[in-house]
Formats: structure tokens, C-alpha cells, sequence
């Protein structure tokens, strides 16, 4: 499908300063700003701030950035499910993943993570997708967070939620692995309803495999 991006941007006002929030943002862009040192969640800050911009330059791929002057402290990712998971079987063109969002220590409990969900759903292209994430709580900060399995799982889906993503049942083994593992998705207003069967049969794959 085609995909339209309309770039958006807010200023937010935190306890530990003033911060942009904006996109999507251009590879070309991303790749010049800085990127934080203690954004370590997923990779080293050099080879993911590689990989982010080398997702904004996907036909589908969004970056959704919380940027302190010239430095990125915050960031979402959207892009076509990978190709090994479940949720790229179901020919499903209009599915899109979140597939990563951060925020440095510093910037945290300060609703970076809900603003950057929130300017993500501001562009209304997003109303032609299936959104979806897959939470599971060994990529959680625990230890740097001081929270346990269920209280992490509360604020992620507060944050979800403000961006619209509710949880949605599935028999995904990864997922089933553990209760506190979850998916989330939101259905934009324009999807048909043959995407929203597909996804539902993409969720329950175990009960069609008759």
C-alpha cells in the first residue's frame, strides 16, 4: 500500500527540561543528530541509532524522536513485522510493528513515551493501519527501573494505551511463554474488515491448523 508520512512535531515541558517531540523523521536528519549514550536497551547507541535511521529509509519505516536540542533522548520505531514472526504469514499489507521505543533515565516518568505515542497516531495516515506490539518482559528495564514483572507491565500499557494499542488475546507461543508477555495493537478507522480477519487468524494460528 502507499505509504504516506505527514511529519508532526510537539514541544513538551518535563521536570528535566524542555524536549521536541517529532515525526517522522527524515534518514538523512537522524543521521546527523546525536544519539545519546545511555539509549542502550536494545544495542550499542552507535549501532542503534545505525539501525533506526536505516529503518526511517524503509518505504513503511517511521522514527518518532524526543530530541533535547541536538540530541535524540527518545525514540519509536514502525516498520513491516520481521520476516521470521508470526505476524508477517498473514499477506496482511497494512500491518505495521512497533517494534521499539526508549527513553533515557533521565527523561523517564516524565510521559516522553506517551507523547511519543501520542504525535505517532497525530498523523492521519495512521488510520490505514493495523498497529502492533509484541511485549515481552525479558527486553524490559527491570533492574534500572527498580519495578517488578507487573508493575513494568502497568506503566508499558498505560503508555500503549495513550496512543491507542489495547491488549489483544493470542496464542503466539513467544507471547504464551509468560503470563506478563502481551499483545497490543490498535486498529486504525479505515482498516477493512478482511485486514481485521486476517489478523485475527494470524492471532489464533493453533485453531486453524485443522
Amino acid at each position: 500500500m502507499e505509504h504516506k508520512k505527514t511529519y508532526y512535531a510537539k514541544e513538551i515541558h518535563t521536570k528535566a527540561g524542555p524536549l521536541m517531540i517529532e515525526g517522522p523523521v527524515e534518514a538523512d536528519l537522524l543521521a546527523n543528530y546525536h544519539f545519546h549514550e545511555d539509549l542502550v536497551a536494545f544495542r550499542q547507541p552507535r549501532d542503534q541509532h545505525k539501525a533506526i535511521v536505516e529503518i526511517a529509509r524503509l518505504p513503511e519505516g517511521r522514527i518518532i524522536i524526543a530530541r533535547d536540542e541536538n540530541t535524540i533522548v527518545g525514540y519509536v520505531t514502525y516498520l513491516y513485522p520481521d520476516p521470521l514472526e508470526r505476524w508477517s504469514e498473514g499477506n496482511i499489507d497494512n500491518l505495521i510493528e512497533l517494534g521499539a521505543i526508549e527513553v533515557i533515565p533521565k527523561f523517564r516518568g516524565c510521559g516522553v513515551g506517551q507523547n511519543l505515542l501520542r504525535v505517532s497516531m497525530m498523523d492521519d495516515a495512521m488510520e490505514d493501519y493495523i498497529i502492533i506490539t509484541t511485549e515481552y518482559y525479558w527486553h524490559w528495564d527491570l533492574k534500572g527501573t527498580g519495578l517488578n514483572v507487573w508493575d513494568y507491565r502497568k506503566v508499558m500499557e498505560k503508555m500503549m494505551n495513550a496512543g491507542g494499542l489495547v491488549y489483544y488475546a493470542t496464542d503466539d507461543p513467544e507471547i504464551s511463554s509468560h503470563p506478563a508477555n502481551c499483545l497490543m495493537a490498535r486498529i486504525g478507522a479505515r482498516v477493512d474488515q478482511e485486514s481485521v480477519q486476517k489478523f485475527d487468524q494470524l492471532r489464533f494460528l493453533n485453531r486453524y491448523m485443522y
